[in-house]
């Protein structure tokens, strides 16, 4: 790692990247060690969550460490009480903060000021803990992390960020269909094309779904509105027409593609109703990755820390 922080998916090497996605199929199938004994865990969100909350709380709790839950009512960050000074407190109480907010600012003024290691669980540009489960999954089910065609359809919103980034890393193709003005920022999308590059793989934007699907191992899609967006609603859903992701697109990828999605799904936009419960759907799998995945995150950190 390049700081004692996870806070973009290019925090970690390709090679980290790959021993964490071993490691989390080993602590999938067995849980042997007790690395966090002792240790206290921060998880401080911004934001509502199913996965993201209880994914961190019963990793912590497997790896023998206790996790203390904050909701925003209770801590206000930035609000009630400055970033630096919640980083700085929070810092003498407990090991490592885990840390789910509503801007990138935030959790990036937290690493600075914390003296313990800051997990980013999600903000508004990256989340690079669901990449870490993404890219489990695609190890399960199709064998390799290299040499694929991941296909993203839909908002380019953090999942995609990261994703994109965390593709090229490893050495696989990814390609994005989004509206024009829903595409990844130049900083993204020049990172990713010059990492993609040097793995002898490809970074690709499309406007039509059909292009960016064509030849893909997996086919991936978020929600259009992330939250936060609501006031943006009406606007997407007529944005994003014909980026539903169904059956018949899904035939236009190769025939062992899988799908993914991050969930919560909304049904009757990005997908149709059904189509997690597909069998060529790993969605669920992908859900439950996250707890596998972060415990290989926070033994690695804590290995180093």
């Amino acid at each position: 790692m390049k700081s004692k922080d996870f806070l973009r998916i290019t925090d970690l090497e390709p090679a980290e990247i790959k021993t964490l996605v071993k490691r989390a199929i080993e602590l999938k199938s067995s849980l042997r060690p007790k690395p966090l004994l002792g240790r206290n865990i921060a998880l401080l969100f911004e934001k509502p969550s199913l996965r993201t909350k209880l994914s961190f709380d019963i990793g912590v709790h497997q790896l023998g460490g206790h996790p203390v839950y904050m909701g925003p009512t209770e801590v206000g960050i930035g609000d009630r009480e400055l970033v630096s000074d919640i980083a700085k407190v929070v810092s003498r109480y407990v090991d490592c903060i885990v840390a789910r907010v509503n801007s990138h600012s935030t959790i990036e003024e937290m690493g600075i000021n914390a003296s313990i290691p800051v997990i980013n669980a999600l903000s508004d540009f990256e989340h690079p803990c669901q990449t870490l489960a993404d890219l489990q999954t695609i190890m399960e089910h199709k064998g390799r992390l290299e040499k694929l065609k991941i296909a993203y359809i839909g908002d380019s919103n953090n999942v995609a960020r990261s994703l994109a980034l965390g593709t090229a890393l490893v050495g696989s193709s990814f390609a994005i269909a989004s509206p024009s003005e829903y595409t990844l920022d130049p900083t993204t999308l020049r990172t990713a094309s010059r990492i993609a590059a040097s793995n002898n793989c490809q970074m690709s934007t499309f406007t039509d779904p059909l292009e960016a699907i064509a030849g893909a191992d997996v086919v991936y899609t978020d929600v259009w509105t992330s939250m936060g967006q609501e006031i943006e609603t009406m606007a997407r859903l007529k944005q994003f027409q014909g980026y539903t992701v169904d059956s018949q697109l899904m035939s236009k990828a190769n025939k062992d593609a899988i799908f993914m999605h991050d969930m919560p799904a909304h049904y009757g936009e990005e997908v149709v109703e059904g189509m997690l419960d597909e069998p060529f759907s790993v969605a669920f799998h992908q859900a439950e990755n996250r707890l596998h995945s972060q415990k290989a995150l926070l033994e690695h950190i804590f290995e180093r820390f």
